[in-house]
């Protein structure tokens, strides 16, 4: 996620790695006169379908008119805060930046209380929802051994672009020579699976081919879905495959389209 909250003033949200020390090694070897720090923020997310009935509560009306990848500034009850219309479940959601470390228990009760009546739950990141998002992990389903073509990322990527940006020369040779392996959707039969901590085998044909990165039991599609790195060959819509399920065994899988749930982002966007 990035922010844009002055003119030169630029915040830039994501999971963990190592993109401080990446970014200032790009301002060196560019030359930039810009000071790149982490900001003093502590984030926190309300997703789901009565995101903006504890969302109202919290701010008024003005939550309703948010659009879609906007955000605001503001406070509660002195709380300096921003909040985005973002998240990362594919629902209706919200992202919630607190601006003063010290405040934060009094920013919990707020939103504990706002969304009491709604059966509000604390909880870590949703897997389930963004995997039938079709929102990537990363550390899981993407690492810095893959690129966007292999990972269907390419959307990203303006080809047409005529300016240098980094990695513009490697994904141009990428993208003549195309890839070898795909991360693909993956159906996998039988009873509910648990969510994978580890990358799962994948074979076609009995023989080792590829991995599962993110798999779990969806109760509203009722049935287990999930990411496979594989190879080209058998990247193919309705390939036929087997996941090695540690603990239960060997289980048919076969390859579908993702996003699993709402692939033109209505939901969110709602």
């Amino acid at each position: 996620m990035l922010l844009r909250l002055g003119e030169h003033h630029f915040w830039l949200a994501l999971a963990d790695s190592d993109v401080l020390l990446w970014a200032r090694g790009v301002a060196v070897g560019a030359g930039m006169n810009v000071e790149i720090r982490e900001p003093d923020v502590s984030p926190l997310q309300i997703q789901g379908p009565k995101a903006k009935d504890v969302m109202e509560r919290l701010f008024g009306e003005r939550v309703r008119g948010l659009r879609y990848y906007h955000f605001f500034e503001t406070e509660l009850d002195g709380i300096p805060l921003i909040v985005t219309r973002t998240g990362w479940t594919g629902e209706v959601g919200y992202e919630i930046y607190l601006r003063d470390g010290r405040r934060g228990d009094d920013l919990w009760e707020r939103i504990m209380e706002a969304g009491r009546s709604h059966q509000i739950r604390p909880t870590g990141p949703s897997d389930i929802r963004r995997i039938e998002a079709g929102i990537l992990n990363w550390g899981a389903d993407m690492t810095l051994e893959n690129n966007v073509y292999e990972v269907g990322l390419d959307r990203l990527v303006d080809e047409g672009k005529r300016g240098p940006y980094i990695g513009k020369e490697a994904l141009e040779k990428i993208r003549r020579e195309g890839v070898t392996r795909k991360l693909v959707g993956v159906e996998i039969a039988g009873e509910p699976i648990p969510f994978n901590p580890v990358t799962w085998i994948v074979k076609a044909g009995g023989v080792a081919v590829g991995r599962v990165t993110s798999a779990v039991w969806s109760p509203r599609l009722k049935k287990n879905i999930g990411y496979a790195m594989v190879p080209v060959a058998q990247a193919a819509l309705t390939s036929r495959l087997s996941v090695d399920i540690p603990d239960i065994g060997e289980r048919p899988a076969v390859v579908v389209p993702r996003p699993f749930v709402d692939p033109d982002k209505t939901i969110p966007r709602r």
